[in-house]
């Protein structure tokens, strides 16, 4: 009987606290898919990006050709010659994938601009969204879009981490 009362109990609680918060989701790919300046934005970086893959194309596709003519040539050269012939494809190779690590890797020059053109739209979202919980009362926040539900609002009165520092004795 006391199990039933403790449950009964647990439920009443559970439901009590659920019902005490105010939840929401947006779709933030939608919200962005509507807005002008960042399809431009999109636009945009999808034409710088296609330049530069093409360029890097074309140089793999030059790198293939060294490569191709010195298999072709390397019985008759003298070795000073083929290990020359090596390290300037070596080094055309090394080069091309600094120049990818350049404009794609992390912090390139794609990521740079992707920075300076997206993410004040995004600023602008996050802005509305926090706005908008904030006179609705919400008490999370939740994007949709993105896998795994990312939390982009979250009310300040229901952090707990000082109660978990305090429990670690910190």
């Amino acid at each position: 009987m006391k199990r039933v009362l403790f449950a009964l109990l647990l439920i009443g609680t559970m439901a009590f606290t659920a019902q005490a918060q105010r939840f929401a989701y947006v779709d933030t790919e939608y919200i962005l898919g509507k807005i002008p300046e960042y399809k431009q934005a999109q636009g945009e970086l999808d034409a710088i990006s296609g330049q530069w893959r093409k360029q890097i194309e074309t140089m793999y596709g030059e790198i293939d050709q060294m490569y191709k003519k010195y298999q072709a040539e390397q019985y008759l050269l003298d070795e000073n010659t083929k290990r020359q012939r090596e390290e300037e494809i070596i080094k055309k190779e090394r080069d091309v994938k600094d120049y990818q690590q350049q404009k794609f890797g992390f912090e390139g020059e794609l990521f740079q601009k992707r920075q300076e053109l997206v993410k004040p739209i995004q600023d602008k979202v996050y802005n509305a969204i926090t706005d908008l919980a904030q006179t609705r009362n919400f008490d999370f926040i939740f994007d949709k879009s993105s896998s795994g539900s990312n939390m982009l609002y979250a009310s300040p009165k229901h952090d707990q981490s000082e109660t978990i520092i305090k429990a670690l004795g910190l």
